[in-house]
């Protein structure tokens, strides 16, 4: 731990001076903290204490949770590109499939996915689904009841983006589909939140008619700022 060697500990661990040195805080306060005392506790004083005691990534996430705060060196999605594996692994499935990230920008996607989503994973578009939903005359004519999944698409990202609808990528989003699409602006405005359950999705393909498929959605390990979207034919 970079500390200076003591006498003979009668139990092994840090004490709770050696803790609080290693925080950057006080004894007394760290102390209260062990105690369960009421104390204010920053973001970024806990932080120093998750990084202390080693904790971690789910002991860390605990915490934080607790105290009902946000980490502050919680993993930003520019910190890090889409792991190998994952990208690799869509390219494996014999189904439509892709990779979102936070603000729903598709990263990764394989042939399947390209064909189905023409107008979004296909030639130079944009890769955010929701502006392709809500901007592309394309997406209007391949998704079956274009309204009912349109607003259920809103109500999803809201409840999946809850707790970043303040960091500026996410806000640029939201404030850019407000100006760009009134269905989007009334949509959101609506308040609603649904969590992103799958379940069959209709398309009604150009070249291949009516398709419908299930859908399913998987969040990676040690990356929740990413989405694994397969669909399956019927």
């Amino acid at each position: 731990m970079g500390l200076p060697t003591g006498q003979r500990r009668r139990t092994p661990g840090l004490r709770r001076e050696e803790v609080a040195q290693l925080c950057g805080v006080s004894p007394t306060w760290y102390t209260w903290i062990e105690q369960g005392r009421h104390v204010s506790a920053s973001a970024e004083a806990l932080a120093r204490i998750a990084t202390a005691l080693q904790l971690s990534r789910a002991e860390r996430a605990y915490v934080f949770e607790l105290a009902a705060l946000r980490d502050p060196d919680e993993l930003h999605p520019a910190d890090s590109a889409v792991p190998a594996g994952l990208v690799k692994m869509v390219h494996l499935i014999d189904a439509p499939a892709y990779v979102l990230d936070r603000q729903w920008t598709a990263l990764a996607w394989n042939t399947h996915a390209t064909d189905l989503f023409s107008g979004w994973l296909d030639g130079a578009h944009d890769r955010n689904l929701l502006r392709f939903t809500f901007t592309s005359p394309d997406a209007r004519r391949l998704i079956v009841d274009w309204e009912t999944r349109a607003r259920r698409l809103v109500a999803e990202f809201r409840a999946d983006a809850i707790r970043h609808l303040a960091d500026a990528p996410v806000r640029l989003l939201i404030d850019a589909l407000s100006a760009a699409s009134p269905d989007f602006a009334r949509f959101w405005a609506s308040q609603d939140v649904f969590e992103r359950e799958g379940g069959p999705r209709d398309f009604m393909h150009p070249r291949r008619g009516r398709l419908v498929c299930d859908q399913i959605t998987l969040t990676p390990a040690n990356r929740d700022d990413l989405k694994l979207v397969v669909l399956t034919w019927r």
